[in-house]
């Protein structure tokens, strides 16, 4: 019996990648009237579908991982620089800070419970402290409630619950020790500032000059600008051992702030360039792959495995919900902590990529990472839905994955 050339199951897997990032806006589209279901669940979804798991007509290469890990981080990116940090600093970071740390805790903790050793507990931890920033976002925008207070509440809870889990995997599954990754940690941050200050301080006018001449030339100067501070901020925290999204949120911070003083009309098309690398290739990409990566069998291995689905459903409503409400505004009706709440729980992006690094080092088995990975696909498909409806019942939203 031959084998299939490496090259074939490249050309193959490539094909049908495509083929799954043009279904699944379609597949979305064709259940709107149904239901309100994230692209992101269908793009998971239809991975497993031609996956190993299923079919088998897809298989994970080197090169499909190399592009994967270009999408997650573009994902972060995105994150990254869509926060607004000048409309959360103060009280609402304050609280959001300090509700992921009771978070983190809880989730670890409840991490000893569930599965053996401090490794694995902290991989758990992470997990159900994180929150989907990339994915809440885009909902808060298109639903016209982004720069109200609880707006502004949820997006601090984004961005702790999206930075926070960064710096958690940074310190802890570094391959240092936590003093030293701690101090190589702070110097990142302390570069990453200072470059965010003088990027703020300047006016950026010959480089904001370039971006309009080149917006509709094959220069594109704006892309690979973006391109390059990815590349660099990312491999930046690779080499000092730090989590490669760590680098990826820092570049679009970065980037927001070199960008603040361009014109109105230029930044406006330069994000819609960002939306169509970041959410026509890349990040679809990643997200298929998760899929595509997949445990089913480990997940439906044992009915005790199983289980942990909607147990770990319930515990992010618990770990990372409830703490949510410290973010809340003064004086926020129930309908508002309700959807905070939901807000807060939803997680993703995060969950994968823990989990991955939990898989590939041992630490937890495949059966937990993809009961993890399963409630995070769950929370994205119903808590931001059940967040909007508590804020404006019956309310529609058409938001991009994150």
């Amino acid at each position: 019996m031959t084998s299939t050339p490496p090259m074939q199951d490249l050309s193959v897997s490539l094909v049908l990648i495509a083929m799954l990032g043009v279904v699944a806006p379609l597949a979305a589209r064709l259940l709107d009237r149904v239901a309100k279901v994230p692209i992101v669940v269908f793009e998971i979804g239809l991975g497993i579908l031609l996956g190993p798991s299923l079919l088998g007509w897809i298989e994970s290469t080197r090169f499909t991982d190399t592009l994967a890990d270009f999408g997650v981080a573009m994902l972060f990116f995105v994150a990254g620089n869509e926060t607004d940090f000048s409309t959360i600093r103060g009280r609402p970071a304050n609280r959001a800070a300090a509700g992921w740390i009771i978070s983190l805790a809880a989730g670890i903790g409840a991490g000893f419970l569930l599965a053996p050793g401090p490794e694995a507990a902290v991989i758990i931890g992470i997990a159900l402290s994180s929150t989907a920033l990339g994915a809440i976002l885009p909902i808060l925008r298109d639903a016209g409630t982004s720069t109200s207070p609880l707006g502004i509440a949820v997006t601090a809870l984004g961005a702790a619950g999206e930075f926070g889990p960064l710096i958690a995997i940074s310190l802890f599954f570094s391959g240092r020790q936590v003093g030293v990754a701690s101090v190589v940690l702070v110097g990142f941050v302390v570069l990453t500032g200072v470059a965010v200050f003088f990027a703020s301080r300047a006016r950026h006018t010959l480089f904001h000059t370039q971006v309009t001449r080149t917006l509709h030339t094959s220069s594109q100067f704006a892309v690979r600008s973006i391109m390059l501070i990815l590349s660099a901020l990312v491999v930046l925290s690779m080499v000092l051992g730090l989590d490669m999204l760590l680098g990826a949120f820092a570049a679009g911070v970065l980037w927001k702030t070199v960008m603040a003083r361009a014109p109105e009309e230029d930044r406006k098309v330069v994000e819609t360039k960002i939306d169509a690398v970041a959410f026509g290739f890349l990040v679809p990409i990643f997200f298929i792959d998760a899929g595509i990566d997949f445990d089913l069998a480990a997940l439906t291995s044992s009915p005790a495995t199983l289980a942990l689905v909607p147990l770990f459903v319930a515990l992010l409503l618990i770990i990372r919900g409830l703490p949510s409400l410290l973010a809340s505004p003064p004086g926020a009706p129930p309908n508002e902590k309700r959807a905070l709440i939901l807000f807060g729980a939803t997680g993703l992006p995060i969950i994968v990529a823990v989990t991955a690094i939990g898989r590939d080092q041992g630490l937890i088995t495949s059966g937990i990472a993809s009961a993890l990975v399963g409630a995070g696909m769950i929370s994205l498909l119903l808590f931001p839905l059940m967040a909007l409806r508590q804020i404006r019942p019956g309310l529609r939203t058409d938001a991009r994955p994150g």
